[in-house]
């Protein structure tokens, strides 16, 4: 998978920002600016909601980068679903203000893809991980740790998109994907790293260290 060639606007927002716009240019001309006013607040929102910023990748050995823009809603013991292991948790969750575009936590070959058609509950709350819609990748890092970053759908969110595919090798901060309206990310990590970050804290992603595995 090539690095990501459009780093303003992300792909997945093009027709809905063309749509936007199209229907916004339309009241103007028909109906007149003031009519056409809330349709330009709208085409403004889903502007703002597709933008895709270039990130700078943090050159710190072993870290594990945010995989999104959000809140820290979750760090914690836990089972990790899909590797039936125990694991540290880490969960950002991402309002429909953040960036949505998804990067990699971490350096390494994607070994396995898990995709489960779920429920739509606010993504912030706990049970969202396992109930809603979601797609998981298992990440296998260059000195052989194991990583599952999970994309989940939140109240809104109704699309997951995820471009990489199992066999490709992912870098730091690459963009694999993508979340429509409100979502959230969750991060399994082995059970000896070092976590960086606590609840409520705000994270950006790739910029954002949320670890540091064990060397």
């Amino acid at each position: 998978m090539t690095n990501y060639p459009h780093p303003f606007f992300a792909r997945e927002g093009w027709p809905f920002i063309a749509g936007a716009a199209a229907i916004s240019i339309l009241v103007s001309i028909f109906a007149g600016w003031i009519w056409s006013a809330p349709c330009w607040i709208i085409a403004l929102f889903v502007l703002q909601f597709f933008r895709d910023p270039p990130r700078v990748v943090p050159q710190k050995i072993n870290a594990v980068l945010s995989p999104a823009d959000g809140r820290i809603v979750a760090v914690e013991n836990t089972q990790d679903p899909y590797l039936k292991r125990d694991a540290i948790k880490v969960s950002v969750f991402m309002n429909v203000f953040n960036v949505h575009s998804n990067r990699s936590p971490v350096d390494g070959k994607v070994h396995k893809e898990w995709y489960f058609p779920g429920k739509f509950i606010n993504a912030s709350l706990p049970k969202a991980s396992l109930e809603n819609e979601r797609n998981a990748l298992w990440i296998k890092t260059d000195n052989d740790l194991d990583i599952t970053c999970v994309q989940i759908a939140g109240l809104i969110a109704k699309r997951i998109v995820c471009h990489t595919k199992i066999g490709e090798y992912l870098a730091r901060g690459q963009r694999f994907g993508f979340i429509r309206f409100g979502s959230r990310v969750d991060v399994y990590l082995p059970l000896n790293t070092k976590v960086k970050v606590n609840i409520g804290d705000k994270v950006h992603a790739t910029l954002t260290i949320l670890a540091e595995l064990a060397p």
